[in-house]
């Protein structure tokens, strides 16, 4: 088997490849080796990883008590969304929810297949389709959302009131910041 030299057209024998060729990987530090520590250097300070890693720990529990009731965290905002706004079209949710049209649909699917959801035609457009909550899953939306408020309140109790309140603010920031950004880009290559 041969493999292209980085920068040429000639095919090198694998077995021929200099020891100066192959990666370096530097040995463990003994002291991260004994504990597991890995040392994450910069990212432990930049927004988007923290925020990512934050994500993903408070939505474990979240995902977890979900579960139960075989629904996912999407799949609970949809229900949610569409209780309060009963009769949305499927682009105004998923946009709503910033869900692609074509998983919405799909995950609209699923929450139809369980009785949980119905579409109806659209007063205004018969080529789409309204939606809206069975009493099954109002019911069960229910349920969710005791188990939401629980895991709230136990975010907020590990940060507080205000430090939830300006947590918001911080993130609705970037947000705001993050869709002028787009914007700019966008116009720019118009």
């Amino acid at each position: 088997m041969s493999r292209l030299v980085k920068g040429s057209d000639r095919a090198e024998p694998r077995r021929q490849r200099r020891r100066s060729e192959r990666p370096r990987v530097p040995p463990p530090d003994a002291a991260d080796a004994a504990d597991g520590a890995v040392d994450l250097g910069p990212l432990t300070r930049t927004i988007g990883y923290v925020l990512r890693r934050a994500q993903l720990a408070t939505f474990q529990n979240l995902i977890d008590r979900l579960a139960k009731f075989d629904i996912r965290p999407a799949q609970f905002s949809a229900l949610a969304v569409v209780d309060r706004n009963p009769g949305l079209k499927h682009s105004q949710v998923s946009e709503a929810l910033g869900i692609q049209r074509t998983n919405f649909v799909d995950l609209f699917d699923r929450l139809e297949k369980r009785g949980l959801a119905v579409r109806k035609p659209a007063a205004s457009d018969r080529r789409s389709h309204a939606l809206y909550l069975t009493p099954k899953g109002k019911a069960l939306l229910a349920r969710l959302s005791a188990l939401e408020r629980e895991h709230e309140r136990r975010l907020v109790e590990a940060i507080g009131p205000e430090g939830r309140d300006q947590l918001l603010m911080l993130l609705d920031k970037l947000i705001a910041a993050t869709q002028q950004d787009k914007g700019a880009e966008e116009a720019a290559v118009k």
